[in-house]
């Protein structure tokens, strides 16, 4: 079995306090305890505290192995808690792993999280955890999502020590925005906390369980914004400070004193950022209230943002650089060449006398030798000089533009005469390929225009396309068979790509990789791909193998301009 990884469960850890502003939180969920499941074959948890309600659904029957719509194989429980369970699961028709939350159909929160599943799944917003599908069939109601194995709970961060002010900076700026923009389309998550933020290896904050979480654990508010931005304030504040910002422990951090009330993180903890803490206390407001300096609470994440794009930008550290040893100054330099140091100086310590260097050559054999080496460097010169005229002269004749481009796979400089293409189409085959891949935006590859281009979607933690398949691409339709000796690819972003080509006889385009041959590949933002010979082909395909990682965390590959030649 697989390492089990929680980057991706998306029921909250149930530990720790409420925030203060969230009292609607006390008055609609049940209190049940969650209970991490560490046997797969386990079939249910001992909760002794479930609602009346909740607990006229019976825990689910399910086993490692299980299948769902015939695609997702259930793998390992990870949690089940008041009726409903979630699991790590393989998505057998696209190869990759997620992670899916189970209800039995006639439970009673299973309506509302359909509905918020498939609210948060058109949000598409790339700082939440996506929800991939949502269905009912079979009596049962469940949710699938993605699953970051390479993502770290903020949790888990926190345990190894309080965050520094750029990390801290990041996670307030991600974590408002995200909430703002969910907030702008009617979303609330109501339970963000350390254990629904992940970090990836990139260090980009992703949100898990927007809306569902709520509706999982039966959770509303009447002032969801302001719910949220305490959130929020709470997890700067822990980032600040590696303390929960009220008197119970949570999330494995301990709770501030006892009767002291709310203080600010650079009271807590010497060295916090002076900006930063003021901002979790505007964000932690308590009944309209603010511990601040005299500044305005924000109740809403989009006026938290606002805050935060007002700030200061906090850069990250400068990296340390081992200091080199001192400069050691030769007896030379000191003016003790041939004697002794402090020679003539009164009281000075005598040191050993630096070794007098053997004499020049000065006898006939030794100038005749001097000739002789000056004559061979001389002629070695003269040659090499005469080899790399010549190589430019005949490299230069071979270049009808005079002009050199970046080849991959085969080398050489684009020769030929241009072909034209009839038409340009996307290419996203299976397995792992779903068939489309922003088809209205390929033309864009041949218009002439370098200021456009067509782009291939974002794909996650890995340039090889997130790991999901072999790659994506564009075939060129040339209309008939032509002759083709190279591809000229230019691109947005250090990209790996292959030349492939369809048979001379194909009757049509092929729609598998294996209907097409690979003729070179290569790397770069302007790569020219030659075929060791020239071929005759009517199908040409630009296949992209690894993409580039862009500002935003994601993998994307962008192609700018194609052109093709005899």
């Amino acid at each position: 079995m697989a390492e089990r990884s929680t980057a991706a469960v998306d029921v909250a850890d149930t530990s720790g306090g409420e925030p203060l502003a969230a009292k609607a939180d006390e008055a609609t969920t049940d209190g049940t305890k969650a209970e991490k499941v560490t046997d797969a074959a386990q079939d249910t948890a001992d909760d002794g505290e479930q609602s009346a309600t909740a607990s006229e659904a019976q825990p689910l029957e399910l086993h490692s192995g299980h299948k769902l719509a015939r695609r997702y194989r259930l793998e390992e429980c990870v949690t089940r808690l008041d009726g409903f369970s979630s699991w790590r699961a393989v998505d057998e028709k696209l190869r990759r792993a997620v992670g899916v939350h189970i209800l039995p159909a006639d439970h009673p929160r299973a309506r509302p999280v359909l509905s918020a599943a498939r609210s948060a799944a058109l949000l598409g917003d790339p700082r939440f955890v996506q929800v991939l599908d949502a269905v009912e069939e079979n009596d049962l109601v469940y949710v699938v999502h993605e699953w970051l194995p390479d993502a770290t709970e903020l949790t888990a961060v926190l345990a190894a020590g309080p965050l520094e002010p750029h990390d801290a900076y990041q996670l307030v700026t991600q974590i408002s925005q995200a909430m703002a923009a969910a907030h702008r389309e009617g979303l609330a998550h109501l339970r963000l906390t350390p254990g629904s933020v992940l970090r990836t290896s990139s260090g980009q904050y992703r949100i898990r369980g927007l809306a569902i979480m709520a509706a999982l654990r039966g959770i509303t508010s009447d002032h969801p914004q302001r719910t949220d931005t305490e959130a929020i304030g709470a997890l700067l504040y822990a980032g600040l400070t590696q303390r929960w910002p009220y008197e119970n422990d949570a999330y494995g951090l301990s709770g501030l004193p006892k009767g002291v009330g709310l203080i600010a993180p650079d009271q807590v903890r010497a060295g916090v950022h002076r900006g930063l803490s003021e901002l979790a206390m505007r964000a932690l407001v308590n009944d309209g209230a603010t511990a601040s300096r005299q500044e305005q609470p924000c109740t809403t994440p989009e006026e938290l943002a606002k805050a935060v794009g007002a700030m200061p930008r906090i850069r990250p550290p400068e990296p340390s650089f081992t200091s080199p040893p001192p400069y050691q100054r030769t007896g030379y330099q000191q003016g003790t060449y041939g004697q002794q140091a402090g020679a003539g100086r009164p009281g000075a310590s005598a040191t050993r006398p630096v070794p007098t260097p053997p004499p020049p050559l000065q006898s006939r054999t030794g100038r005749a030798a001097k000739w002789c080496v000056s004559a061979l460097l001389i002629a070695a010169l003269g040659l090499g000089s005469w080899q790399l005229a010549d190589t430019l002269l005949k490299d230069r004749n071979q270049d009808d533009s005079g002009s050199s481009e970046t080849t991959g796979g085969h080398g050489g400089t684009a020769s030929g005469k241009a072909v034209q293409v009839d038409k340009v189409v996307d290419f996203d085959p299976a397995p792992g390929g779903d068939g489309t891949e922003n088809p209205q935006d390929a033309p864009k590859a041949l218009d002439g225009d370098p200021a456009t281009s067509w782009p291939t979607r974002n794909y996650y933690g890995r340039s090889d396309l997130g790991g999901l398949k072999d790659g994506v691409g564009l075939i060129l339709d040339l209309g008939k068979v032509q002759q083709v000796g190279s591809v000229k690819v230019d691109l947005v972003g250090n990209t790996s790509l292959d030349f492939r080509a369809a048979p001379e006889d194909s009757s049509g385009a092929p729609t598998s990789l294996d209907g097409f041959k690979k003729i070179a590949d290569g790397s770069g933002e302007t790569v020219t791909l030659r075929a060791k010979e020239p071929i005759k082909t009517q199908y040409v395909l630009v296949w992209l193998t690894d993409l580039p990682l862009k500002d935003d965390g994601n993998y994307r590959g962008q192609i700018k301009e194609i052109k093709v030649r005899s």
